[in-house]
């Protein structure tokens, strides 16, 4: 057994500074130990007790007549490095150390935290600032919680690892509360050594849990987590993460649009995106997404039947579903006539949808023969069951019909409970039947299991490209030109220019590019152009010195710089204007792909996808990434429109991405906006470009 399985696991169990006094924190991990059927070996320490109920109480470490498998630590932060120490050196696997005062204190913290990272060794470490662990699975509580005090859990499928002591009890209760079975709940705090990733691998390899839900703070190691959510798609075992912090400002870019536009939160989408988690959206998706997945029904469409014995509800779960992107059609022929063949008499409206049997009273027959046809039915790819006032006074009854027709198929079924009748909600979901108590968490539960049939993790770096040679390149911000040479040794194609630094300069380069071009100014200190007249697009080489001279004079009144270059460059037209950049931050290196020019961060139409730990992004990704942007039907041939040049665009996507990967930590900033795509066969075009270099 590794250190894991004997931590989840232990025949053994150490409690460091064990009360008496059940009533107390410190007292509490020997109760719930007997209270809920630990069938191994318990040894309380405590100097000044002998026995602790009819357990016999050890002076110290040092006495315990065995090696624990695990030791959780009760004292406060002074002291619990002493005990991890010790531990460590009797041989025990990990120690779980509860107290807080380290590194969310401050620098002292922080000194505590490594004084305990050193005396742990070899030994792993859950917390410190931790409740604990419970293994449902196998009735092993190791945690103070006041959430324990609970006589029963419905003990299922699904694994909780959270890195919020007190969240981890709030889920436990509720989850109780609702009848959601679950297997292991653990707490990893500060992390100081186990982390989210160490569980969310063990649970890929547990036989009891079939869905992992998270609650996250940080991912303090992002290969380490991309890994272990990998190994839980190739297990089969969705990964369900509520990540806090979605309010929090990104890391602003210096000097390009990409860094508004990415952002922390859009960097954990696209990291839980490309490694198959599902996000949620809400605390209580965290619990309503995991049980509708741990039933383990596969949802491969977004056709959904409703059956309800009350219409107003019917209406409320039909209505939440349309907005969300599923359909509620009508029963095909067939469907209804069978469905109008369960009649007796004119109560039920049975050919619609909902399907609407409010007045036929609570006949389990009909509900069955309902339930069945609907399941049968090609029509619908899903079933929601409305529970209704009329079932409360026999809920047995109306669980036991619905549970009987379970067999008939592998299609998902829920149910949305309309009154408030938690206990009802709680017998359904024990038979098979996620329950819900609002018409949004049904909603939530379908669009989980409609993920979790798509999703493919996407970390597939494109094939190895040859190393571009890189010698002197400058550092700091390059100016607009330096910067589309540089993406042009990647194989970006770029526009034609030329440097001019007066006007008969410029109109002689205006005649070698032929036809109308476009003036900029060419600076370093100045990106955003446009923004101080540095800009003028359709001139001709007859208007192009007059023009000069006077962007020159208007940017100097607007920036208080005269600027000494221009760059005069073939004006693109007849082409869709994307933004192309790539993002940087403690997640990784993301390439961003939008709506480009100046409305960029006005309509924030993006995508994103983070680099693969080797090499830039692949075909499938880059192609990926285009479609799914709203601007995409203009580049697909929207409304007559010419159907742009995708796979040029796709080329360049993935040398941009080349570039970023082979530069790694040297590259700061990157962005080409804009980059346009042009009709079919005619290539593409960066126009704009910013590079910082470290």
């Amino acid at each position: 057994m590794n250190a894991l399985s004997r931590l989840l696991k232990p025949q053994s169990v150490a409690i460091i500074g064990a009360s008496a006094d059940a009533s107390k924190t410190a007292g509490r991990p020997v109760s719930y130990l007997l209270k809920h059927g630990f069938a191994g070996r318990i040894y309380p320490v405590n100097p000044k007790v002998d026995r602790i109920g009819d357990l016999p109480c050890y002076p110290d470490i040092a006495a315990l007549p065995g090696v624990p498998d695990v030791g959780i630590v009760l004292l406060g932060a002074e002291r619990a490095h002493i005990a991890v120490r010790e531990l460590a050196e009797r041989g025990t696997a990990a120690a779980i150390v509860l107290a807080s005062g380290y590194t969310e204190t401050g620098a002292e913290g922080a000194r505590r935290q490594q004084q305990l990272i050193e005396a742990a060794g070899r030994m792993r470490i859950l917390g410190p600032n931790t409740i604990g662990l419970v293994n449902l699975t196998d009735n092993i509580v190791l945690s103070a919680t006041g959430a324990l005090e609970m006589e029963h859990f419905p003990v299922g499928g699904i694994g909780v690892v959270s890195q919020s002591g007190g969240i981890l009890g709030a889920l436990l209760s509720r989850a109780a509360a609702r009848g959601i079975g679950l297997s292991k709940l653990i707490s990893t705090s500060n992390e100081v050594d186990l982390e989210l990733a160490d569980f969310i691998d063990h649970l890929a390899d547990d036989e009891a849990t079939k869905v992992i839900a998270l609650y996250v703070e940080t991912v303090r190691n992002p290969d380490k987590f991309r890994n272990a959510c990998l190994k839980a798609a190739r297990a089969g075992k969705p990964v369900v993460a509520f990540k806090i912090g979605r309010s929090e400002a990104g890391a602003q870019a210096a000097v390009s649009h990409t860094g508004a536009l990415a952002g922390a939160d859009r960097m954990y989408d696209a990291l839980f995106k490309q490694v198959g988690v599902i996000r949620a959206q809400t605390f209580s998706d965290l619990l309503d997404m995991p049980a509708a997945l741990a039933t383990g029904r596969k949802l491969h469409g977004r056709r959904v039947a409703i059956l309800t014995s009350t219409g107003g509800a019917g209406t409320l779960v039909s209505d939440d579903l349309g907005l969300a992107g599923f359909d509620t059609p009508a029963p095909d022929a067939a469907t209804a006539e069978a469905l109008r063949a369960l009649q007796t008499g004119d109560h039920a409206v049975l050919d619609r949808n909902p399907i609407d049997v409010t007045l036929a009273g609570l006949k389990p027959d009909l509900l069955r023969g309902a339930i069945k046809v609907l399941l049968a039915s090609p029509s619908y790819d899903a079933l929601t069951v409305i529970v209704g006032s009329s079932s409360l006074a026999m809920p047995e009854l109306l669980a036991g019909a619905i549970e009987d027709c379970l067999p008939h198929s592998d299609k998902p079924v829920i149910a949305y409970v309309s009154p408030h009748a938690p206990e009802v909600g709680a017998l359904l979901t024990q038979r098979g039947v996620p329950a819900f108590a609002a018409a949004e968490s049904c909603t939530a539960a379908l669009r989980a299991m409609l993920q979790a049939a798509d999703l493919q993790p996407q970390l597939e770096a494109s094939a190895p490209a040859a190393a571009v040679p890189l010698e002197a390149l400058p550092s700091g911000t390059l100016d607009e030109h330096q910067a589309k040479q540089l993406f042009a040794r990647f194989g970006v194609p770029c526009a034609g220019e030329r440097i001019a630094a007066t006007p008969a300069e410029a109109e002689a380069a205006a005649r070698e590019l032929g036809g109308r071009v476009v003036l900029k100014i060419l600076s370093a200190e100045i990106t955003h152009k446009s923004d101080v007249g540095g800009v003028a697009v359709n001139l001709t080489p007859e208007s192009i010195g007059t023009r000069l001279l006077a962007m020159a004079s208007d940017v100097e009144a607007k920036a208080g710089v005269q600027p000494r270059r221009f760059l005069v460059q073939e004006m693109v037209a007849g082409g869709t204007e994307l933004i192309l950049g790539m993002h940087r931050d403690a997640l990784g290196t993301a390439i961003l792909l939008g709506m480009g020019g100046v409305t960029a961060e006005l309509f924030k139409d993006t995508t994103m996808r983070l680099l693969p730990p080797e090499g830039g992004l692949s075909r499938a990704d880059a192609l990926a990434m285009a479609q799914e942007l709203k601007t995409w039907p203009l580049l697909d041939g929207f409304r007559g429109r010419p159907k742009a040049d995708v796979p040029a665009l796709v080329d360049a996507i993935m040398a941009f991405s080349q570039m970023a990967a082979q530069l790694g930590e040297r590259l700061v900033e990157a962005e080409i906006n804009p980059v346009f795509v042009l009709p079919q066969g005619q290539g593409v075009r960066a126009a704009d470009g910013v590079v910082v270099l470290a």
